[in-house]
């Protein structure tokens, strides 16, 4: 160095600073990679048992884990699932699209395993992809680098997961399934390959029916009265406004009855009780059993967030938890889900991502489960694709929701039953409109119902009590939502001109 002349050494000097300079811009181009997705989803685990939600089990839900991921990010107030059924959400959020485009409409449907999705736009543009848990979409996952999943709906204690190497046969996994699920992508996080970024999906079995739970949560609720929702006692047909019957919570009284094992029960009675006593009974042993369940989600996204804090990637990894639709919980003395009534479509939803979303914050905007697949392409820099109908709401989620975003969303569960009726509707921030329609379509051997409206002023009536279709002060109302529902359905792209019982009932009304 001694003999180098002046120019020399700063040339020497401005070389040095170049490498240093380099070498600050790829360490900072390393931090900027696209960010880690974990997309966590429960089954049927509604937003009234989550404790954040505003509802009358708030004070008894145990979601400690829940309510830290809450604080972390934001809560969606206003997601919908587009077809309130297991296998179609579960489609229409891989590939973005409505039941009628993806061409799952019912629970006897399975993907096509040649249709694009979100995972395997993700996979080829260099995320490792993994899923574990809950599939239920039958054909096998495509798109994963890594997938170990449940046969169908599985089952709670022992689980067989089934993977690439195993199918369909599968293999027994000792323990509860929820705490299995968790090994797995625990193990698969531990072993990926740390350069590059994952989008994950952790999908639970619980909560759905029948609503079981490890030894651990077994004295959990025990002696606790647990609060009842206010319409609880509406009984079919002369205690409420609802056209149709539904899944109530008698036909849980029989099944109580008749196979308590399966509910984990040594035994189950109501006789010699009043309807209204029968109907307490029953929806005591209910909410018990199934906030035991979700209190072992609760663990689990626990565990999850532990190992994510522990590794240092929660500043650079998305944490979404939500489930693929909402549930019944005794709300218009029912159970189950399918029905576009609030405690059905929604979907809980929360998400943490500290570079972007602020801790604490809500958001209020109308959400729809074929968003979901736009907003982990958006996050990932990936273009999205126009087959698509969703749109990411990454700007919403920071507080800056675009002008044109949607006022109002289309609904249609299409599998009918007497009791549950095939039907579409739409909802806006402050009504909702449904039609029933009650025809097969797709099923034979079924009876059909004779169509019926319900109309509800969700700003009065949030809980939808009363169905006001026939007051004469709604009507101007209710025919501006009918041109809606119909503007949306033909936005959507769903036709029934190959149905021709159905598509004369709607040339009628259109």
């Amino acid at each position: 160095m001694a003999n180098l002349s002046m120019i020399q050494k700063l040339l020497y000097f401005s070389l040095c600073w170049m490498v240093l300079a380099l070498a600050t811009m790829s360490c900072t181009e390393e931090k900027k990679q696209p960010p880690n997705i974990l997309f966590i989803m429960s089954d049927d685990h509604t937003s009234q048992a989550w404790g954040i939600y505003g509802s009358v089990l708030d004070e008894v839900a145990h979601t400690p884990n829940i309510k830290r991921l809450r604080s972390e990010g934001a809560q969606l107030m206003n997601v919908f699932a587009t077809n309130s059924i297991c296998v179609p959400s579960r489609a229409a959020i891989l590939t973005g699209e409505y039941s009628h485009r993806n061409g799952v409409y019912t629970l006897s449907d399975a993907i096509d395993p040649g249709r694009e999705t979100v995972a395997k736009l993700m996979q080829r543009s260099g995320y490792q992809t993994a899923i574990f848990g809950k599939w239920h979409l039958k054909t096998q996952p495509q798109g994963f680098d890594a997938w170990n999943v449940l046969p169908g709906q599985g089952r709670y204690f022992e689980p067989v997961l089934r993977n690439k190497d195993n199918w369909p046969e599968g293999a027994v996994y000792e323990g509860f399934s929820s705490d299995v699920i968790t090994d797995q992508s625990l193990a698969w996080l531990e072993q990926r390959d740390k350069e590059k970024p994952f989008f994950l999906m952790h999908h639970f079995k619980a909560t759905h029916e029948p609503f079981n739970y490890p030894e651990r949560f077994a004295s959990l609720y025990e002696g606790v009265e647990m609060p009842e929702p206010e319409s609880l006692m509406d009984f079919y047909p002369d205690k409420t406004s609802r056209t149709f019957q539904g899944q109530i919570l008698e036909i849980m009284n029989d099944r109580f009855t008749n196979n308590p094992e399966r509910y984990l029960l040594d035994s189950f009675s109501t006789e010699g009780l009043t309807r209204e006593e029968a109907r307490r009974k029953v929806y005591q042993q209910f909410i018990k059993n199934f906030l035991r369940s979700g209190a072992a989600i609760d663990d689990n996204i626990g565990r999850v967030l532990d190992y994510l804090d522990k590794e240092g990637l929660r500043d650079n990894t998305i944490v979404i938890y939500t489930a693929d639709q909402g549930y019944f919980l005794g709300e218009h003395g029912l159970f189950d889900k399918r029905m576009m009534y609030e405690e059905s479509i929604r979907m809980p939803f929360i998400v943490s991502y500290p570079p972007e979303i602020d801790p604490g914050s809500v958001n209020d905007d109308i959400i729809l489960n074929v968003d979901f697949a736009p907003l982990f392409l958006d996050y990932a820099g990936i273009e999205v694709p126009e087959f698509m109908q969703g749109s990411s709401f990454r700007a919403n989620l920071q507080g800056e929701t675009p002008a044109d975003w949607r006022q109002s969303f289309y609904y249609r569960y299409w599998t009918h039953e007497t009791h549950r009726p095939a039907h579409l509707g739409v909802r806006t921030k402050d009504a909702k409109l449904i039609y029933f329609y009650g025809q097969p379509l797709r099923e034979e051997g079924v009876t059909a119902n004779d169509p019926t409206w319900e109309f509800f002023d969700l700003k009065k009536d949030p809980k939808e009590i009363n169905n006001v279709y026939g007051d004469p002060k709604y009507q101007d109302q209710i025919e501006s939502l009918k041109k809606e529902l119909f503007r949306l359905k033909a936005e959507v792209g769903d036709s029934d001109e190959q149905y021709p019982v159905m598509d004369s009932l709607l040339k009628v009304l259109n």
